[in-house]
């Protein structure tokens, strides 16, 4: 399966943003660097599946709706 990487960041900052995460707060709790999730929100690099199920913790959600992009 091939991953919009613009679209999933897209839908992590709508996600952040919705919860009023910075970006600090959102990489402390998922235990990435700063400069990684803001490499992952504007699709620059890749994400390991680890990192999404981090972020998705950090949200309380799961993966399957973090990759549902109808925003």
């Amino acid at each position: 399966m091939n991953i919009d990487l613009v679209k999933l960041g897209q839908k992590i900052k709508f996600e952040r943003t919705k919860r009023e995460f910075s970006q600090e707060k959102l990489a402390e709790l998922a235990g990435l660097s700063v400069h990684g999730l803001s490499n992952i929100e504007t699709g620059k690099t890749d994400v390991r599946y680890t990192n999404l199920l981090q972020i998705a913790k950090a949200f309380d959600m799961r993966i399957s709706s973090l990759l549902d992009f109808n925003l």
